[in-house]
């Protein structure tokens, strides 16, 4: 029979690459939004895939709107990749930032347990959670140090889904994934601002790029090939959690040179650090170790940092050309 798969947070960069990950496996796949009727799904309009999914209006942190999309969908898997997802805008909306993650968390796990249904369940967890471990690469085991509201909210939903785990044996798991990017980055995401920033001036924009901690290292790879980890979660024996890396970091600074380098630019004749930029607090070095992916999921990331920035410019210069 073929699966049914419910994305909450069906409009992000994830959700519609896990969108459509899932149509091309056959499944019948629909997704959420607060409100269907007016949001434009533009990523999924963008990978040629909004017409083949059945939209749904739901609040996550209302109990009963997740029980009646469970009702209504009947899925065989749902993937939970909503709330609010900035870090930064989490210090300026903590309150909406925990809600939104942990009650939809909760809410899920809940109706799930109360359906009965042989339901299996992904929850979006994130590396933000285990803060600053210095050179250290994190893993499963890793304690959780959080640093920002939405450290707290993902640690928070982590161990929900743990818990329905253990006390109700709830298929369900969380992936602990690192920075990934991708042209469905929206540009409140510093990788795409960089991106979008250094292709304007290639083309001819006097602008300047205002950024702010360049030292910082992240571990960045590629979303398309993140989503397939989710998949892969939901389709083992036994549910678990899961770290996604490439295990590689480097700074913001070379992310920063290698897109201006790209274009045949020097990146510091053109970027300016700017102090209000800065987070109240920060991760210096986020690194992951994705060996347990490797082993038990048989995933491992095949493209880094430097492909990542290629890829993300080639996209960006198509649109110009489409644009233009």
């Amino acid at each position: 029979m073929m699966k049914k798969a419910l994305i909450c947070g069906v409009s992000g960069q994830d959700g519609a690459y896990l969108a459509q990950l899932l149509l091309n496996k056959g499944y019948t796949v629909c997704g959420t939004s607060r409100d269907a009727q007016i949001s434009s799904f533009q990523n999924l309009v963008r990978l040629g895939i909004r017409d083949q999914i059945k939209l749904e209006s739901v609040a996550l942190t209302d109990f009963r709107s997740v029980l009646q999309v469970l009702h209504k969908t009947q899925p065989d898997e749902v993937y939970n990749l909503a709330g609010q997802s900035s870090v930064g805008l989490s210090f300026e909306q903590p309150v909406e930032t925990l809600e939104s993650i942990s009650v939809g968390t909760l809410n899920l796990l809940e109706a799930i347990r109360f359906t009965g249904a042989a339901i299996k369940l992904y929850n979006a967890g994130s590396s933000e959670c285990f803060g600053d471990i210095g050179e250290a690469a994190a893993d499963e085991t890793t304690p959780f140090r959080p640093r920002s509201p939405y450290a707290v909210a993902k640690a928070t939903a982590f161990w929900e889904v743990a818990n329905y785990r253990e006390a109700y044996g709830l298929f369900a798991c969380s992936g602990i994934l690192f920075n990934h990017e991708s042209p469905l980055r929206p540009q409140r995401f510093v990788t795409q601002k960089i991106v979008a920033a250094a292709c304007r001036i290639a083309q001819g924009s006097q602008e300047k790029l205002y950024l702010g901690n360049v030292e910082i290292q992240r571990d960045w790879g590629w979303a398309p090939e993140y989503v397939e980890a989710m998949y892969l979660m939901l389709q083992q024996e036994q549910p678990d959690d899961y770290a996604i890396a490439t295990g590689e970091s480097y700074k913001l600074e070379e992310f920063v040179a290698a897109t201006f380098a790209c274009l045949g630019l020097n990146w510091q004749d053109y970027v300016v650090t700017d102090a209000s930029l800065l987070r109240p607090t920060d991760l210096a070095i986020s690194r992951g170790n994705p060996a347990k992916a490797r082993e038990k999921l048989g995933w491992q990331a095949q493209y880094k940092m430097y492909d990542v920035v290629r890829m993300m410019v080639e996209a960006r210069q198509a649109t110009f050309v489409e644009e233009s």
